[in-house]
């Protein structure tokens, strides 16, 4: 198997070109959505840190949910926008595999981030005089290590498999993003075995991620619906309402990948699938806990107000 030569080879982002007329409106979008992306999880992450109401395991998570955003957008977006408005969409080898390396990071670790939440509810709802207990510092911190260490384990694994692949000179990628698929079919190696141990890697992220999530609701779902009254079941479901928004969009888009063939037919509604995936989504988390929760919206008031009043 010939090496990789990372200085000779480059890859060819093909992204939205062939629709050009679309470029700035898309750029402009784009650029909004990256604004209020950067602006929502930096500004969830500060309101958390400087209201002590918030310094609790739930928050803790979602701090880093909104870090994990944050970095993943940050990733993929900025390279978006600007082959959106530049004739030269190449790449080079090292920085189309870093971007992977690192967005594959991002998402695994958001993968489990959701699952840790899912039990952070259950342990609130279903024993909520040990929660402080069960929940402690050390625990949290335990969860949130793990999933950023599954994260590094999942990305590592997978680029070095990318990086046993050969590639020779201009590669064009059908796609705004150096994805796993799209690398590989660039590839003149037999990507078989990249692409069985992203299948064998996936599938186990999602289905141990769902699992604990499901685990999780099926037993708050049971001890809700034993509470004698409708105001303390209608708080419970409440408390959980968000986290459920933010799977449902995450995980159902993610099976929607999955189900979609690598066919030229189907490419346009890959891409359009991973705008949503690697674009709205992270615009998205900070917006649903926030408009939902009457602590973060007093804290982003009073920060608002404090520096309109300077």
């Amino acid at each position: 198997m010939e090496k990789n030569q990372s200085v000779e080879i480059t890859f060819i982002l093909l992204g939205f070109s062939e629709y050009p007329g679309l470029q700035l409106p898309l750029f402009l979008i784009f650029l909004t959505i990256y604004t209020v992306t950067v602006l929502g999880n930096l500004g969830m992450i500060l309101a958390i840190k400087l209201n002590p109401k918030l310094h609790t395991p739930m928050y803790f998570f979602l701090s880093h949910l909104s870090l994990g955003d944050f970095c993943y957008s940050t990733v993929v977006i900025p390279k978006l926008l600007e082959n959106l408005v530049v004739d030269d969409r190449t790449i080079s080898f090292t920085g189309c595999i870093m971007q992977f390396f690192f967005a594959c990071i991002f998402v695994v670790t958001e993968t489990f981030m959701l699952a840790v939440m899912a039990y952070d509810r259950f342990v609130a709802v279903c024993n909520p005089l040990l929660y402080t207990v069960v929940m402690s510092q050390k625990l949290c911190c335990l969860l949130v290590c793990a999933s950023y260490a599954w994260g590094v384990v999942c990305s590592l694994t997978l680029t070095y498999f990318l990086l046993e692949l050969s590639f020779r000179g201009n590669n064009v990628i059908n796609n705004f993003v150096c994805e796993h698929a799209a690398i590989v079919a660039v590839s003149f190696s037999d990507p078989y075995i990249s692409q069985q141990i992203i299948l064998v890697s996936a599938t186990f992220n999602e289905i141990s991620s769902l699992m604990i999530i499901l685990t999780s609701y099926v037993f708050i779902f049971i001890t809700v619906m034993k509470m004698p009254s409708t105001g303390g079941r209608c708080k419970a479901f409440s408390t959980c309402a968000s986290h459920l928004t933010a799977i449902t969009i995450f995980h159902g888009t993610i099976l929607f990948l999955y189900c979609v063939p690598n066919s030229k037919s189907s490419w346009l509604m890959v891409k359009v699938a991973s705008v949503f995936y690697t674009v709205v989504i992270p615009m998205l988390n900070p917006l649903i806990y926030s408009l939902r929760n009457k602590d973060v919206k007093e804290t982003v008031k009073k920060l608002m107000d404090t520096n309109l009043l300077r």
